[in-house]
């Protein structure tokens, strides 16, 4: 009883879907083969009725019995294709003349066109690529739905005018060769108009005005229109063949009016098939297959949102189209798919079980079965505005709806898909389409600029812990001498003149008698690719750079690995990183590193080295550097005496490096620690710090030695004598160990490092709060260290308490200073 009353509360929705079917059928099938030639003579247009009704049983019952997840799917022969299918036809028809080879050829390229969609879908489907599909530029797609509206408009004035494609290439000059003409076209495009006007105003007035209800309007609407020409036919008493004779009703007498639907069958005899023809239309059969293959991923989506159905699986409902357009092509009709808006007008009436789906399948094979012979009787100014309507609609969608919706390139775009459709030939449009949004494509990236920001070395430090008279003549050398450029994106030709154009903007920035850049900093950590332009365009920045003595430095990328390292290794070749010969200008050279870190590390390094370096310091640095060791600059003594960038590195030095020494003069005289306690707290206290040595301890660890680990407990605080820490702080990102973790390092895992040198505090933030480490701290290059113990603070504290008080406060000072310095640098690299 249940399946009883299932199948009755079906009744309303499966003559909703069988009264679609033949709207679709009468008016699309007629279609499907031109009006042309030995198509017309032949009468196919009765036969192409039921190969849409068997592409659309098949379609159905595939659907039905399991293949798709809606259980309700109505299934359709595709109609949006109707044009290619006429492409296909004529190309065939003007390559071969024998009646019989035509019609052979023409119908095994329709079936092979199904086949092709199965396929496709069929692989869509299995390889899970259905939301690929989705990233196709929509424009496009509307575009083309655009060109076939106007096709569609134009057939359904050769349909109402009884044209045939021999006659004429348009039906512009027949719409006013006579009175009845224009009667003949007017009148199906008057009842077209007047129900999308009428149902637009239904919705209009309804409470909820979403004009859903027009649809029950729509089926009504036409089934009311040959009533009533039949009620006035048989009023005036006119005879059926004066309407024929007259364009009113379809005229296919001497056409085997009334044959089974299985007559095309008749004209597949493979031995007249001719490969030559079929092999010259597979253009326009890929043409066709990339049109086809748009609908169902986007159709699939939006079915499932109108009908709350969130576990609909995109992907299986394309292979259940593979199926489906494969069964279409091995009994040889043309393709089909999910037509989204008959299934849902079939859920809304009551069609929501598969019971209601086998009950239409059943309905569309007795339309099948029923054969040809009401479409004598059809009159013509039905199918001609069931043509109409969705010409219309297809066009409004295109031009109408867009407004507003899309940039004017993208309108631009789909206007001239439409122009080159109609004007030339689908696949013409297709192929104009894709061009066009690829030109549009690359005018709109490089309107987007590749340069992310612009720093300078002070704003965008390292993050190494150095002395405050070190920090200071960084600070003010690397404002003037280094520029950092950050890059993201693609780098290809739109958009690498903006880079050098940025380069030359930055070199003229110098004045006369002002310091000049010394080195450029491109952070390529950002950029996903780089094309051969691109990468010419960095050799002319290079060139420019070396006429100017500047030093190009890259930095966010490994030499040889990833897309960009691998362009970079082979463009620049072995001259990148490498010294150059004793008579080369160094500056010529391109610097590579990993991270942008090491690279402001390095130029830091260089200026100190060239400073110490001027003073005839006989160890040059006389102090351990972190990071690469071959920071020399010879290319600063290349440069004429006194100019601007010389000037500039010996008066800051002066200021700074220089008064710090004088100020250390008697350093000499006095034994360790009490130099490196000068060094390190002589910005932040004048007072005393004798009273602190009792309480240090002096260590000493190899490069390599791992003094601490992140989280363990603090035992103290460190000053550095001589040698370079590094901090390595690493952080859990909230995605960690789900895969969904930014990758920072080979271990996937996020983390900054930072160096510490002569003259820094290590571990004094955890030491003094009694908190885990927040790091874990390593030995670069071997390092001596002074060592103040939790235990030892503790004693000092009691012992020596106003001494311990002006002690933390200045290693707060320190701290603070430090840790101002890694946010500003790390603020810099986002």
């Amino acid at each position: 009883m249940g399946y009883v009353s299932t199948a009755v509360k079906s009744v309303p929705a499966v003559l909703l879907g069988s009264l679609l079917n033949i709207l679709d059928g009468v008016s699309y099938g007629m279609i499907i083969f031109p009006a042309y030639g030995i198509f017309d003579e032949l009468h196919m247009a009765p036969l192409g009725v039921s190969m849409f009704f068997l592409s659309t049983l098949l379609s159905q019952l595939t659907y039905t019995l399991g293949a798709s997840q809606f259980p309700g799917a109505n299934g359709s022969m595709m109609i949006e294709v109707v044009p290619f299918f006429h492409l296909i036809a004529m190309s065939i028809a003007s390559d071969l003349e024998a009646p019989g080879e035509i019609l052979a050829t023409t119908l095994v390229s329709y079936a092979l066109s199904s086949i092709l969609t199965g396929l496709a879908f069929f692989l869509l489907g299995y390889l899970k690529l259905g939301a690929v599909i989705g990233f196709f530029p929509r424009h496009i797609l509307v575009g083309c739905i655009g060109g076939v509206g106007a096709f569609l408009i134009e057939t359904g004035l050769e349909v109402s005018l009884s044209l045939t494609s021999t006659e004429t290439s348009t039906p512009l000059p027949h719409l006013f060769s006579s009175v009845h003409n224009v009667i003949l076209w007017s009148v199906p495009l008057f009842l077209a108009v007047f129900l999308r006007v009428g149902t637009w105003l239904h919705g209009k007035f309804r409470k909820d005005g979403d004009g859903e209800g027009g649809q029950g309007v729509f089926v009504g609407y036409f089934i009311a229109i040959p009533m009533i020409f039949y009620i006035v036919v048989l009023a005036a008493r006119i005879p059926l063949d004066t309407l024929r004779d007259e364009g009113w009703i379809f005229d296919v007498r001497g056409g085997d009016d009334g044959v089974g639907w299985y007559k095309f069958y008749d004209y597949y005899d493979f031995s007249q098939v001719r490969f030559k023809p079929i092999w010259d239309t597979l253009p326009t059969q890929f043409a066709l297959l990339f049109f086809n293959i748009l609908h169902p991923p986007l159709n699939v989506p939006a079915l499932s949102v109108s009908l709350c159905e969130d576990s609909i699986d995109t992907n299986r409902e394309l292979v259940a189209h593979g199926y489906s357009n494969l069964l279409a092509g091995i009994f040889g009709t043309v393709p089909n798919y999910l037509v989204y808006v008959n299934t849902l007008l079939f859920y809304r009436v009551g069609g929501t079980t598969r019971i209601s789906g086998f009950m239409l399948a059943i309905a569309t094979g007795i339309l099948l079965i029923a054969g040809t012979t009401f479409v004598g009787y059809i009159p013509i100014m039905v199918v001609g505005a069931l043509i109409f309507v969705l010409g219309i609609d297809l066009v409004k969608e295109a031009v109408w709806d867009t407004r507003g919706r899309v940039s004017p390139s993208e309108y631009l775009t789909i206007i001239s898909i439409m122009i080159c459709m109609t004007v030339f030939d689908f696949v013409i449009g297709v192929l104009f389409g894709i061009i066009v949004c690829c030109f549009f494509f690359v005018i709109q990236t490089s309107r987007l600029s590749v340069i992310r920001a612009l720093h300078t070395g002070s704003t965008a430090p390292s993050t190494v812990r150095r002395p405050s008279a070190q920090r200071a003549y960084i600070r003010e050398v690397s404002g003037t001498q280094t520029c950092v450029m950050r890059l993201g994106g693609f780098m290809f030709f739109g958009n690498v003149r903006e880079v050098e154009e940025g380069v030359n903007k930055v070199l003229g920035v110098a004045e006369e008698g002002t310091p000049g850049i010394r080195f450029l900093v491109l952070d390529l950590t950002h950029v996903v690719g780089v094309d051969m332009s691109a990468l010419e365009g960095l050799v002319r920045v290079r060139r420019t750079l070396e006429k100017r003595a500047v030093c190009l430095v890259i930095c966010g990328v490994r030499r040889g690995v990833g897309p960009v390292g691998r362009a970079l290794d082979s463009f620049f070749g072995h001259d990148v990183g490498e010294r150059g010969h004793s008579g080369e200008v160094a500056a010529a050279q391109v610097e590579v590193f990993d991270t942008f870190g090491d690279a402001m590390e390095w130029t830091e390094n260089a200026y100190l080295r060239v400073w110490f370096r001027s003073q005839k310091v006989a160890r040059g640095v006389p102090f351990l550097l972190p990071g690469r060791q071959d920071g020399d600059i010879t290319a600063y003594h290349s440069d004429i005496v006194g100019s601007p960038r010389r000037s500039q590195l010996y008066e800051a030095g002066t200021r700074t490096i220089a008064n710090d020494k004088r100020a250390r003069s008697s350093e000499h005289s006095l034994r360790e620690p009490l130099p490196t306690l000068q060094r390190t707290f002589s910005s932040y206290t004048s007072e005393d710090l004798s009273p602190l040595l009792p309480y240090l301890q002096r260590v000493c660890y190899p490069a390599g030695h791992t003094l601490w680990r992140q989280n363990d407990a603090a035992d103290g605080l460190y000053i550095i004598e001589k040698g370079v820490l590094r901090a390595l702080y690493v952080f859990k990102s909230w995605g960690s160990g789900s895969g969904l973790e930014a990758e920072d390092d080979d271990d996937g895992v996020p983390h900054i490092e930072e160096s510490m040198v002569s003259g820094t505090l290590a571990g004094e933030l955890t030491a003094l709060s009694n908190m885990p480490r927040n790091t874990t701290m390593m030995v670069e290059r071997d390092v001596v260290l002074w060592k103040l113990t939790r235990d030892a603070l503790g004693r000092m504290q009691a012992d020596e308490p106003a001494f311990a008080r002006m002690f933390v406060e200045a290693v707060l000072k320190a701290a603070k200073i430090d840790y101002d310095i890694l946010m500003a640098a790390l603020a810099t690299r986002q």
